[in-house]
């Protein structure tokens, strides 16, 4: 009996040593309590800090560490900085467009609204120490679809705002499902995302653990999106139903009999 409660308490041990080792062995629990708005401006010196130390190589379609000749990408004319609200906290987050879209004008929808479903090509790498990047975590080279309503990463809502889609190639027979199906100048470029609008503690139901409160890059090609997207079916566009107006659907509670259920996914409001 002695000899399994001995293993029992090492266990134990070993447990609480897990979720709260110090600092000197570089773990950090995610679900610490930490300061988030601090955490957000020390995301964004870290983000500039990477920008200002990588350039965009056009001969092979990638963030390179900067050499002598090229131009820093925070310094590009390409670069896009986005302001962002969400759990009232200011972010920024960072687009590089190489591509802004060029569909053809009888597919052209504009840009997609914050809340639109997206289909894109992606790849994502975290941004470790504001010098080097990891290796790519997530990628989908074929398309798949997002949706506001269980997009993890919330800073895809606020990037793709910035790019057009592309358009269907038509196969010889006018018939554009008959083969593979292929999307043709959809906008493409670079998410440069904090940690408050990836993986963040602030919400542990979504999070990978090795990513929680880490500043994200993703390259992206936004091949489609669904126009004035209605999560609900209740004949208001989602983007609409923002009734605070601060780019966050998640927080707007109209209907006093569901208090938890947002607007947007509440065909009552």
């Amino acid at each position: 009996m002695n000899k399994i409660k001995n293993i029992f308490l090492l266990l134990l041990l070993g447990v609480v040593l897990f979720y709260a080792c110090d600092d000197q062995t570089g773990f950090q629990n995610p679900f610490l309590d930490i300061d988030h708005e601090e955490l957000a401006l020390a995301d964004n010196d870290t983000l500039v800090k990477f920008l200002k130390s990588h350039y965009y190589d056009t001969s092979v379609d990638s963030v390179k560490t900067l050499i002598d000749g090229k131009t820093p990408l925070f310094e590009d004319d390409k670069l896009e900085t986005v302001s962002a609200v969400r759990n009232e906290i200011d972010y920024k987050l960072y687009v590089y467009r190489t591509r802004v879209g060029d569909p053809s004008p009888d597919t052209d929808k504009g840009f997609p609204s914050i809340a639109d479903s997206v289909f894109t090509k992606y790849s994502g790498q975290a941004i470790v120490n504001g010098s080097d990047l990891g290796s790519s975590f997530d990628s989908n080279t074929n398309g798949a679809w997002f949706s506001y309503s269980n997009l993890v990463v919330r800073g895809w809502s606020y990037g793709f705002e910035l790019f057009k889609g592309g358009y269907l190639k038509k196969e010889a027979n006018g018939d554009p499902f008959n083969g593979p199906i292929t999307y043709l100048n959809g906008g493409k470029g670079v998410l440069f995302i904090p940690s408050g609008l990836a993986y963040t503690s602030i919400n542990p139901n979504n999070y990978s653990r090795s990513l929680v409160n880490a500043n994200l890059m993703f390259y992206v090609e936004l091949l489609d999106f669904v126009k004035d997207t209605d999560h609900d079916k209740d004949g208001t566009p989602s983007a609409d139903e923002d009734a605070n107006g601060d780019g966050d659907l998640t927080n707007d509670f109209s209907d006093t009999d569901r208090p938890t259920l947002p607007d947007y996914l509440n065909p009552n409001v």
